[in-house]
């Protein structure tokens, strides 16, 4: 049970990693080493931890086209957008407010 909507969406995107994931995959579809690279600072274990959480809630889909593996949002991934894109700017505006470099 939750006791309000912020403490369930917290529950299934919470953490750094799995929003930097969905942020990446709201681009388009990428192939696992690609998304592998874009995504830094996290070790190989909790990467794949942390795809296989967002495939077990609904929010990314695996497909294997051999030789590679794609993953990409699903419909309801999909739904998260303007929370992302909200993310996104905030973090924009504040970089710029406090001076902090974010690396493309």
């Amino acid at each position: 049970m939750y006791h309000c909507p912020v403490e369930l969406a917290l529950d299934v995107i919470g953490g750094k990693w799995r929003a930097v994931v969905l942020a990446h995959l709201k681009e388009g579809p990428h192939h696992y080493g690609e998304l592998r690279r874009k995504v830094t600072g996290i070790s190989e274990k909790m990467f794949v931890q942390r795809l296989r959480e967002l495939q077990d809630a609904g929010l990314v889909a695996r497909v294997e086209r051999p030789p590679h593996v794609e993953y990409s949002l699903t419909e309801e991934g999909r739904t998260l957008g303007p929370a992302l894109q909200a993310l996104y700017d905030w973090g924009v505006l504040r970089a710029a407010r406090t001076g902090v470099i974010i690396a493309s």
